[in-house]
């Protein structure tokens, strides 16, 4: 063994030769192949037999050969002792693939250039990814062009024509309002609660369609948000009866306005949910893993059967009829938006006629 370290030259070679992230060989003075080692072999597809002697340009395209690059980088190893560069590269079978190239100039004891070593990495892969990054990163600019105007749209072309209709029903309860019975009086009111029903869908699809739009993010106390939502629903909680219970909620890094609605809509679906002639009551939880705070928001209301519980949380989605319980199937899907839009998952665990705890998670991260 002291022998081996006395002389690690050997040592060093069998290293280098068994590693396989890495194309590793050296080169003579004139460019021509002296060693190849594991990872030569799998990235390009040689044997050490067939390419130990060849001029290392094969590895190189037609058109990297004709503009010299393969030399201009040998003179410039020479120069300056190192050189990197990126390109394209030919494997034996023809196939490119996208190289990170570093060549270094070798000495002997007197100075000399013996050679050359050459390490190349192969960065297809992330090459790939990157253009596959860049390629969603304009499908969203052009989906955020879009929703820009949806937006436009459903802002001033979409409610114009509910005006409009609310315009006329007016009109006509002023001028005819004598000649309705009472059959007509009721198809205007029908008219008139179907136009405020709309105003209303229009108005929560632009609240879903905003969420996530840019805004800074920060520190947010959920007791303090919390205590905020409880005065500002004063008045429906005290109707009900509501009890809210947390203790020690966490600090989240976020956005402060979409968290607000996400406990808001939270709280507003327990209370529209509550059993009859049971006071309706909500516990918060909060724990920490490693990435994320993990919030249970329990309640004691009617609960979802099993097979409703991820439809739920698609926008418009509605079990009850009007009748039975007002609203439009939007503040659920808000929730899952809102999650999503801070890195974490929502679901919720029922049984029917004995409540219902949503599940979510919020990232951890904060700002260094």
């Amino acid at each position: 063994m002291q022998n081996n370290l006395s002389n690690p030259q050997p040592l060093l070679l069998k290293m280098l030769g068994e590693i396989e992230d890495y194309a590793i060989l050296f080169l003579d003075r004139h460019g021509n192949v002296g060693s190849w080692n594991k990872g030569a072999e799998k990235m390009k597809g040689y044997s050490s037999e067939e390419i130990i002697g060849l001029d290392f340009r094969v590895f190189y395209t037609e058109e990297a050969r004709k503009n010299r690059i393969p030399d201009l980088l040998l003179e410039e190893a020479l120069l300056k002792g190192k050189v990197q560069h990126r390109g394209w590269r030919v494997r034996k079978d023809g196939k490119l693939f996208w190289a990170h190239v570093t060549i270094t100039t070798i000495y002997d004891d007197d100075n000399e250039v013996m050679g050359f070593s050459k390490f190349t990495r192969d960065l297809t892969d992330k090459l790939n990814a990157e253009k596959a990054l860049k390629e969603y990163a304009r499908l969203l600019e052009f989906r955020n062009k879009e929703l820009e105007q949806f937006v436009y749209i459903a802002s001033h072309d979409l409610q114009e024509p509910l005006l409009t209709v609310n315009n006329f029903i007016g009109l006509l309860r002023k001028d005819y309002g004598e000649l309705f019975d009472e059959n007509g009086e009721l198809y205007l009111k029908y008219i008139c609660e179907s136009t405020e029903k709309m105003k209303y869908l229009i108005k929560g699809l632009l609240d879903y369609a905003r969420l996530g739009a840019p805004a800074p993010r920060e520190r947010v106390n959920c007791n303090f948000l919390l205590e905020t939502l409880k005065l500002e629903l004063s008045e429906k909680i005290a109707a009900s009866g509501l009890t809210i219970e947390y203790d020690h909620l966490p600090e989240v890094y976020g956005y402060a306005a979409e968290l607000k609605q996400l406990f808001h809509h939270l709280i507003s679906n327990s209370l529209k949910f509550r059993k009859k002639d049971v006071l309706p009551k909500i516990q918060i939880m909060a724990t920490e893993d490693d990435q994320y705070w993990n919030f249970d928001f329990s309640d004691n209301g009617i609960g979802i059967e099993a097979k409703y519980k991820e439809k739920i949380f698609s926008i418009f989605q509605r079990l009850h009829s009007h009748e039975d319980y007002e609203g439009h199937g939007i503040g659920l899907s808000h929730c899952k938006k809102i999650v999503e839009l801070h890195g974490g998952e929502i679901f919720v665990k029922s049984v029917l006629n004995q409540g219902s705890t949503f599940c979510f998670s919020l990232k951890n991260n904060v700002p260094l």
